[in-house]
């Protein structure tokens, strides 16, 4: 395992070793946003090093506002950027940056003194229902243990299509939505009371397809560029109501919080492992030939209001998915769906077999008939205003992590009024 001469790159607790080197897109007092790379308690700036002629050829578009140019490059571009930017950050590497002073105090740049924004032009949004635990929970709360999972569960990755307008980058606030819920035999009006987080695992698409074309699990996965934490906040009450016959739609177009760095394939690929057994042989076109599925821990952190510490609600592992994102893009494209550079696509939410591992508040109390206590005091059902929620994950390579820093959000208080300003 190489070491990097950037500071903090060592730190036991560090997401962004130089195993890591996820992507993302920045700016700075004065300058607009572009794209990046983090190492330590530092973000690179591509645009800086591909200026200075630090970087393989190739107009990749760093200097930019999004990922999307350089991932629709394509892996073998992809790669050849991994293996210079390991070179130049490495002890022992290339002295191109490490002894260029004048590039590096461009190039190299504190992370607490960044904006962070989406790292990539999210074209279409797709959510999916991959967590068996998650659906089996679920169901059981609606329909009873012997009805949970639905006919069709087993056979195919479940999903709706989610609004791309409301997905945010970690950081930004989320207003409590208003909608319908059923009231006393008859529908009413207002903010959410059952306002929800989905622990969720996001897989970025960076290769497109054309209208018509469908893929292999095995091609999926090779137009796969990486993975971010995910939160698809939900007003489970909104849900319950609008959900017959078509399933989610104003109670998760409100806000889906992404973490600012897109973790890649190849920094994940030694925690890849292989799928769960199945009671049920998928059809041929869904079934895998290498292991697809990751061992990520995730975790979900609420803070009330003015808490001088977050308790931690939930702790789960993406392990416990029963589709893998290649799965769900290969199921998403098999109709000739047209899938385009900046595609993202949901996990669902990601629940073990434990009650602290269920990664909703929804599960974790049983549909709102148990208190949830909080380590540091204090109870949930569903969020209340002013909590913050906190999404971290890393996967563990030679004791280092590979992490995705930070997905968080507080909730604001709803609307007063239709139609007026806030």
């Amino acid at each position: 395992m190489k070491h990097s001469w950037i500071d903090g790159a060592q730190a036991p607790e560090c997401d962004f070793p130089l195993a890591n080197l996820p992507y993302g897109v920045f700016s700075t007092a004065g300058h607009g946003p572009r794209c990046g790379v983090a190492i330590g308690d530092h973000v690179l700036d591509l645009a800086a090093l591909a200026a200075g002629g630090l970087l393989p050829a190739g107009d990749h578009g760093f200097d930019q506002p999004s990922l999307n140019r350089f991932m629709a490059s394509g892996p073998e571009a992809w790669a050849a950027l991994r293996a210079r930017l390991t070179d130049l950050l490495a002890e022992g590497g290339s002295p191109d940056l490490r002894e260029n002073a004048a590039l590096r105090a461009r190039a190299v740049l504190p992370l607490a003194a960044v904006q962070m924004h989406l790292p990539v032009e999210v074209k279409g949004y797709t959510d999916f229902y991959a967590g068996r635990q998650h659906a089996f929970n679920s169901g059981s709360i609606l329909r009873g243990p012997e009805n949970a999972l639905t006919p069709n569960w087993s056979h195919m990755p479940i999903g709706y299509n989610g609004r791309v307008s409301t997905v945010v980058v970690s950081g930004t606030p989320v207003r409590r939505p208003l909608g319908q819920v059923m009231g006393e035999g008859a529908p009413t009006f207002g903010p959410s009371k059952r306002l929800d987080i989905e622990v969720e695992f996001g897989a970025i698409v960076a290769l497109p397809t054309e209208l018509g074309q469908t893929l292999t699990v095995a091609e999926a996965w090779e137009h796969l560029f990486g993975f971010v934490l995910l939160n698809d906040w939900s007003a489970r009450d909104i849900q319950r109501w609008e959900g017959q016959p078509l399933g989610p739609f104003q109670s998760k177009a409100f806000a889906t919080t992404i973490s600012p760095w897109v973790v890649t394939r190849a920094a994940l690929e030694q925690c890849r492992r292989s799928g769960p057994a199945r009671d049920t042989a998928l059809l041929p076109y869904l079934q895998e030939e290498a292991d697809y599925f990751f061992d990520v821990k995730l975790e979900a952190h609420l803070a009330p209001q003015g808490a001088a510490q977050a308790s931690r609600i939930v702790q789960t592992n993406t392990a416990h998915l029963y589709y893998s994102a290649p799965q769900l893009l290969a199921h998403h494209a098999v109709c000739g769906c047209r899938m385009q550079t900046g595609d993202l696509l949901g996990s669902g939410t990601i629940s073990g077999p434990e009650r602290g591992n269920f990664g909703c508040l929804m599960e974790q109390s049983w549909g709102g008939r148990d208190e949830i206590a909080l380590e540091h005091g204090g109870s949930r059902i569903f969020l209340e205003d002013g909590d913050s929620v906190t999404l971290t994950g890393w996967g563990e390579v030679n004791g280092q992590r590979i992490g995705f820093g930070r997905c968080e959000g507080q909730i604001l208080p709803a609307a007063t009024a239709v139609g007026k300003a806030f």
